[in-house]
């Protein structure tokens, strides 16, 4: 019997490479890597493949998804802050490849697709907390706006072409990978202000509140989604416990005391952009799988910064 094969469109980043990771381990799945670069960005267990190809290459991507039985949508070219700078490449550079890989996937009747979306970005404004899939979808950032447009083209083909879509939608993840990198990631950010000595912006007097998810623990849930989660369906990926950005910071001096550096805070207007409050309720992923998120925000500093002492 042949091993279940399943594509990962954009696996090669920070969340891509934590997911392989643990699907990899499956001795019974073969993963393939897809990705634009001539190499990934993080290193790839020993039995995953890499193709290195456009996922609007349809002819390209026709070839590699002939036989697979499963096709992971992690590819997006942007984060929230360069979306607001530029919502038109925002949409160009996301949502024709997205579409395009959907339809293509519907057309090789593959077993399962899940859309990796965003929870942190496409619920907007909390109406309350923590926010569960039944809450209104009113995005206030063009990224936010994409991904919701990108989910809500998954279940058109999902009712016209049979795709069998499952939409995860993570809170906001964090790990060694990620610190500096600026661009996303508060946990990694403030970790390596404090290393290296230099400011870090918080945006409003306590910053905003968010669920941080430690990247295993994302990688699990995914996993989780993957095999247990039903076709048209929506699964939030959280912890279920908010943390402000000035708590967030106040944990990372606490864990890296050591250190011997005072971490420098540069307080700035909010951006409006940001939702002041994003925290996830799981339950329909926990009931339906039996997932549970691991590490409190505390352990997964430690092992964030541990893993990342261990790797300089």
């Amino acid at each position: 019997m042949s091993n279940k094969v399943t594509v990962v469109a954009g696996g090669g980043g920070f969340i891509g490479h934590a997911l392989v990771r643990l699907l990899s381990q499956d001795t019974a799945r073969d993963v393939v890597v897809v990705g634009r670069s001539e190499r990934p960005k993080f290193p790839l267990p020993e039995r995953v493949a890499y193709e290195r190809c456009s996922v609007s290459d349809e002819a390209a991507m026709g070839k590699i998804l002939e036989g697979a039985d499963e096709v992971v949508d992690l590819a997006y070219g942007t984060v929230p802050k360069t979306s607001f700078e530029d919502p038109v490449l925002d949409v160009i550079l996301n949502l024709p490849s997205s579409v395009s890989l959907q339809r293509l996937a519907s057309k090789k009747r593959v077993g399962k697709y899940m859309l990796v979306s965003s929870g942190g970005t496409v619920y907007g404004h909390s109406q309350y907390l923590p926010i569960d899939e039944a809450h209104s979808n009113d995005p206030v950032s063009p990224y936010g706006i994409s991904k919701l447009v990108a989910e809500k083209y998954a279940l058109f083909f999902h009712r016209m072409e049979g795709l069998p879509v499952v939409v995860v939608r993570p809170s906001n993840p964090y790990g060694v990978g990620q610190i500096g990198q600026n661009q996303q990631g508060f946990i990694g950010a403030a970790i390596h202000a404090l290393v290296k000595g230099t400011p870090l912006e918080v945006y409003g007097e306590r910053g905003t509140i968010r669920d941080y998810i430690y990247i295993t623990d994302l990688a699990s849930g995914m996993v989780a989604a993957l095999e247990k989660g039903l076709t048209g369906e929506t699964y939030n990926i959280g912890t279920g416990v908010g943390h402000d950005n000035i708590q967030v910071l106040a944990l990372v001096e606490e864990v890296l005391s050591g250190v011997g550096k005072d971490l420098q805070v540069i307080h700035k207007n909010a951006r409006p952009f940001d939702v002041q409050a994003n925290v996830l309720d799981a339950r329909k992923l926990g009931e339906i799988s039996g997932w549970t998120p691991i590490f409190g925000l505390r352990q997964g500093i430690e092992a964030t910064y541990r893993e990342f002492v261990q790797k300089k």
